[in-house]
């Protein structure tokens, strides 16, 4: 993958924040989510997940803080970040996340529809950007690709959040509405990697396909919907299995903060699997112990970028 050549910015705290950030930060969030489900089904100590999503809770708020401050030295900064793919997917997964962090204060917090439905309004407003961006630039740049789940279908979370709090209903159009668009963008990116080679460097991006199965199944189960929720459960085990069949072939490329790609989807995964128990407990086991190897062994690595000051010129994002 090519990137143009970095931008100069001017000296200044936090003037070059990358949304590459983003993408494992959610992957630990839903990690520490997928240890807490374990700790409830078995009865082991909750401490393990409640430390996980306490410690990815104040890594975030300091994320955003962070791209809060770049955002306040010139707001059309965003519009340059929606234009380059790692922008665009770290972006997208900056707001998904208070839905994550919802689901992670429902047994600590009280009211959280004032969090959710704050939620919504970012993410409708980065849709609205996101939109915007896509209409004024190439035409390459509106193709369809694995990271319209994040921005498009990641509304799902939000009707996971909404169902734990009471609100059904919300839940349910949200689960149909986006259900139609993962359903397109699934169709699509299917008949474009048949007919078409994805370079080396996207191709981590390809498994952000598992994330909207895992959570239309969670979301299912939640409505009591349990056939539909078997079914998405079925998807997901398709969809993992050949991303393990093919993982030489999806990391040909050497490690980039585009694999932060893996680590949602791995937790996610996990997490259904572990709430329809059954015959899907033992590998949700199984899957949640391979994230907890492979989420945060990326999470560093991207973090330690952002830290170095990498991270910002790898993925190309814009100065304020």
């Amino acid at each position: 993958m090519a990137f143009k050549s970095p931008n100069l910015a001017k000296k200044g705290l936090w003037r070059r924040t990358p949304p590459a950030v983003f993408p494992p930060i959610m992957g630990l969030f839903g990690l520490g989510l997928g240890w807490r489900r374990m700790a409830g089904d078995t009865g082991l100590p909750p401490g393990f997940a409640e430390t996980i999503l306490g410690a990815v809770t104040l890594l975030f708020a300091f994320a955003v803080l962070a791209y809060g401050a770049k955002l306040l030295r010139r707001p059309a900064v965003i519009l340059e970040d929606l234009r380059v793919l790692p922008g665009s997917a770290g972006l997208s997964a900056m707001v998904l996340c208070p839905y994550l962090l919802v689901l992670t204060l429902l047994p600590l917090a009280g009211p959280l529809a004032g969090l959710l439905f704050g939620g919504l309004a970012c993410h409708g407003v980065l849709v609205i950007l996101l939109i915007w961006a896509l209409a004024r630039g190439p035409a390459e740049q509106r193709r369809v690709s694995p990271v319209w789940h994040l921005s498009f279908v990641g509304f799902i979370i939000a009707a996971l959040a909404a169902i734990r709090i009471g609100l059904g209903s919300l839940s349910l159009l949200l689960f149909a509405l986006t259900f139609l668009m993962a359903a397109a963008i699934w169709a699509v990116s299917a008949e474009r990697l048949i007919t078409e080679k994805v370079p080396p460097p996207l191709r981590p991006l390809l498994a952000i396909h598992l994330s909207p199965a895992a959570l239309f199944g969670l979301v299912a189960k939640a409505q009591g919907l349990d056939v539909v929720a078997a079914g998405f459960a079925v998807l997901s085990a398709i969809l993992l299995a050949a991303m393990i069949l093919n993982v030489r072939w999806l990391t040909a490329a050497s490690f980039s903060p585009l694999w932060g790609a893996f680590t949602f989807p791995l937790a996610a995964t996990a997490t259904l699997w572990l709430t329809l128990d059954g015959i899907w407990f033992y590998p949700g086991v199984i899957v949640l112990l391979g994230a907890t190897v492979i989420v945060p062994w990326i999470a560093f690595r991207v973090i330690k970028l952002w830290a170095s000051g990498r991270l910002a010129i790898l993925t190309n994002a814009a100065a304020a």
